[in-house]
């Protein structure tokens, strides 16, 4: 039998099983589909801002002590919680996938929108975007390329002070097919014969001393050796600015989580959406997936939920008023009457209701009920569907992620030889 049951493959339950796999357990991660990362930009969020302050966070850890007391950051411990994104961005990097910061916090690179976003760690093709770098831009987009708007980035980018630049090239640079979206465009260019068009194309319109923006693009399998040949053809530094979803940035660190999970014995089996689950004396014996026949069993001694919160589809609600996790029916902190879901104020600094409710847990990750006792013995919860935190408000996304999906793993290691761990 297992001795670890994920349910959910977003970042959460990808690190989790990352995590579970390097302690020796045996892991199985179900899930309904491929999981949020690759919606996100791929950079690692921890706390972007604390309500709706109008400047971004400087150092994420001296400002996590003004979080509510039961945010997962304060459950899990700023020091756990930093050691834990140490660990994350050390193994990711063994990948190739190159993430870095900045010893003072965040870092702040440009959004699709031309802002400036907070982050504390990006990946290597986004690293050269740095607001803090006083080096001018020059954004470049490409005729009829959808929800990549270089002038607008750039306007935006200068009415904050940056000495910035917009530039467009032909489409035919990156395909002779019109029809493509940012992923296919991406695969395109780990052809070296695209990388030659770009790299002939840029020196047409390139300024000696500019950084270069691009779409998120550049590579899908091989975008480590394409930054390189294109940063060595032009001598002049690239990064990326992410696009509106997919995000390719997002599914290079999903892929390269799944192979690694994957080649340590893992297995990730997606189409799996849980919808049922059997307990006996306060402990889950088995969940059930659907199946073109009957329901299929996965047996484990310990669970781990990460399917999200309400964007995700952890959660589901009704017209009536009732707000539900959607595989073990667990107690929300979301109020039962859809008139509290939201506040008259769209930004309002204590966030949304339906956004920041979730699934109360103890200092062990647990799932609890409104009295704080665990719901079930074996039953433990990581990510967004998580109470207390606003992620999305907070750009805390990936940091809560991770912190709470290692805090996790290690909770349960340590119970290793208990009674519901040798079943």
């Amino acid at each position: 039998m297992l001795d670890l049951l994920i349910i959910g493959a977003g970042l959460a339950g990808l690190t989790a099983a990352l995590r579970a796999a390097e302690a020796g357990l045996r892991v199985k991660v179900i899930a309904k589909g491929m999981g949020a990362l690759y919606w996100t930009p791929g950079a690692i969020d921890v706390l972007g801002y604390v309500g709706i302050e109008e400047r971004s966070v400087e150092d994420p850890w001296q400002r996590i002590g003004e979080l509510d007391e039961r945010h997962p950051y304060r459950i899990v411990g700023a020091d756990d919680a930093r050691r834990a994104i140490d660990w994350f961005c050390g193994r990711v990097n063994t990948l190739g996938l190159g993430y870095s910061g900045s010893d003072a916090g965040n870092l702040r690179t440009p959004s699709p929108a031309g802002a400036w976003r907070p982050s504390y760690r990006v990946p290597a093709g986004q690293r050269a975007g740095d607001a803090a770098d006083p080096r001018p831009l020059v954004i470049v987009g490409f005729q009829g390329m959808r929800d990549f708007y270089p002038h607008l980035i750039a306007r935006n980018l200068a009415a904050q002070g940056q000495r910035v630049r917009a530039a467009m090239l032909p489409w035919s640079v990156l395909s002779a097919q019109r029809d493509r979206n940012s992923v296919q465009l991406a695969e395109a260019v780990d052809d070296p014969r695209t990388q030659q068009r770009l790299i002939d194309a840029l020196k047409l319109i390139v300024k000696p001393g500019e950084r270069i923006g691009l779409p998120a693009i550049l590579g899908l399998h091989k975008h480590a050796q394409v930054l390189t040949a294109l940063q060595q053809g032009l001598n002049a530094d690239i990064f990326e600015i992410p696009t509106l979803p997919p995000n390719v940035p997002g599914i290079r660190l999903a892929t390269a989580l799944r192979h690694e999970v994957e080649r340590r014995g893992v297995r990730v089996e997606i189409g799996m959406e849980a919808i049922g689950f059997h307990a006996q004396d306060g402990a889950i014996q088995y969940v059930e997936t659907a199946t073109s026949a009957r329901p299929l069993k996965h047996r484990a001694a310990a669970f781990l939920l990460a399917t999200g919160g309400v964007l995700g589809g952890g959660f589901d609600s009704n017209h009536a008023g009732r707000f539900w996790e959607t595989v073990f029916d667990l107690p929300l902190t979301v109020p039962q009457d859809r008139k509290q879901w939201f506040r008259p104020r769209f930004l309002d600094e204590r966030g949304q209701p339906a956004f920041r409710g979730g699934v109360a847990v103890n200092d062990a990750l647990q799932p609890v009920d409104a009295a704080g006792t665990p719901v079930y013995a074996n039953l433990w919860a990581a990510g967004g569907l998580l109470a207390h935190a606003d992620p999305i408000l907070e750009r805390s996304l990936e940091g809560v992620a991770i912190a709470s999906a290692v805090a996790a793993i290690d909770r349960i290691r340590s119970l290793q030889g208990s009674a519901f761990m040798t079943v």
